[in-house]
């Protein structure tokens, strides 16, 4: 292994790349691995041909995210032929993969999430053969006190994470495994980043947490649940948006709809992960809800927030999943009309409670056809959604020019369905009033109203 060689506190490294990969959180991480690293004298840079240290930030929830990094790794080590290089693993996949990411001689630095703060500390220690890695889990850990550097390219939207870790222990998943314990972060030093967001020029943040709903602060000023904490941020000015992700339909709340619903700010969108349409999947699952429960809750949305946009998440092909849990699964989608959904065949992952039960006993060709046939009933219903808001009319956020034109723009609807329109008079932040003249299955055509 080829590592940085007379560098024993690696002061003349300053270019620091990083690829991040898997959900918002992982986004949301990176911009505080950059302000971590940014103290310690390290510089941000989106060419990792001048690179000092190239870093992946890496997602375990599909074994084909873990693949990728696999192959970038060796392209980030095809740069040690040019100069010395450190490189990295973040995140998820360096807590899953520890020990068979350094014995592949490609990687010189393994952390986890709880572990950004020791980066300056990992980087001056990397010497020739002696390769780092914490992995250590927290409890305490949410980064409270680090001002991320925000490294979205519109300056328009802004991530803030409002918790780590997560509970559920769904008997696929490895996030418990790879992120620890829940633990929500103090609300004050949550409205403090949203409020230097919006002074800063942003107009919308999305608040983080693997189950948001779930949020629960107990400390100084008292306790604060979610809803409270929606509110706190919806304050801070009815011109700057507010979302979230992710809900879990189990702790979403009535609190929840009623804050939503009071405040125009908040946008009227909820990510809403159903997983499968049938009681013995979810139960198998351990997702803690049945069928008749979830859509009593999507009922509940529908009546209190008549045009609420609701998307999800859905596996196919779940261990033991017959055609009659896959036919469950298409009639709830039917029933429910999603606007967009995030559709999946089961890849198992070693380590979880599956894993260690149940064999993955749905053969590939049937996982395929059970997933194509979601994601065709999916579009269909898509362009349905889209073709009922033909004729309306939104308050859009500018996110900037569309990538097809450059003398339109984009940007999302409250109900975050994307819209586009031509326009050479406004920019990135403004708000425009736009009327619905079309549509595809994921885009709303426009013209100013």
């Amino acid at each position: 292994m080829h590592f940085l060689k007379g560098h024993a506190n690696l002061d003349d490294m300053k270019k620091v790349y990083i690829e991040t990969y898997g959900c918002q959180m992982n986004v949301g991480d990176t911009e505080v691995v950059f302000s971590i690293l940014g103290a310690a004298g390290y510089e941000r840079t989106t060419d990792m041909n001048v690179a000092d240290v190239i870093m992946a930030n890496t997602c375990s929830v599909r074994d084909n995210a873990e693949q990728r990094i696999w192959g970038r790794l060796d392209q980030f080590n095809t740069q040690r032929r040019e100069r010395p290089v450190v490189i990295g693993i973040l995140g998820c996949m360096a807590e899953r993969l520890k020990d068979k990411l350094l014995d592949s001689g490609k990687v010189d630095i393994v952390a986890g999430p709880d572990s950004y703060r020791r980066l300056p500390e990992l980087l001056a220690a990397v010497s020739d053969g002696h390769p780092q890695i914490d992995v250590q889990l927290s409890r305490e850990e949410t980064y409270a006190d680090i001002n991320p550097v925000r490294i979205d390219s519109n300056g328009v939207s802004a991530f803030i994470s409002i918790m780590r870790g997560c509970n559920n222990v769904c008997s696929y998943c490895v996030v418990p495994y790879t992120r620890g314990a829940e633990r929500s972060r103090d609300p004050r030093t949550i409205v403090r980043e949203a409020c230097d967001c919006f002074s800063r020029g942003y107009r919308e943040v999305t608040l983080l947490g693997q189950n948001v709903d779930s949020y629960h602060w107990t400390g100084e000023g008292g306790d604060v649940t979610f809803a409270q904490l929606l509110e706190k941020v919806a304050m801070i000015s009815p011109e700057l948006r507010v979302r979230f992700s992710t809900s879990n339909p189990q702790d979403f709340s009535d609190e929840v709809i009623y804050t939503m619903s009071a405040y125009e700010n908040i946008c009227k969108h909820i990510h809403f992960p159903v997983q499968s349409g049938s009681n013995r999947m979810l139960e198998k699952m351990r997702r803690r809800y049945t069928r008749e429960w979830y859509l009593a809750r999507v009922k509940r949305i529908r009546k209190l927030i008549p045009d609420c946009g609701i998307t999800t998440d859905v596996i196919a092909g779940f261990c033991t999943e017959t055609e009659e849990d896959h036919k469950q699964t298409l009639s709830l989608f039917e029933e429910v009309g999603y606007d967009t959904a995030f559709m999946f065949y089961y890849s198992e992952r070693p380590g979880t409670f599956a894993a260690r039960h149940w064999p993955d006993d749905v053969d590939i060709e049937t996982k395929t056809r059970r997933l194509n046939e979601i994601i065709t009933l999916q579009n269909r219903k898509s362009l349905e959604s889209y073709r009922r808001d033909i004729g309306k009319r939104f308050k859009v956020l500018v996110e900037g020019p569309s990538k097809k034109n450059p003398s339109e723009l984009c940007g999302r609807a409250s109900n975050n369905k994307m819209c586009v329109w031509p326009d050479t008079a406004h920019k990135a932040g403004d708000y425009v009033e736009v009327e619905v003249l079309d549509c595809t299955s994921a885009t709303l055509l426009c013209r100013l109203a």
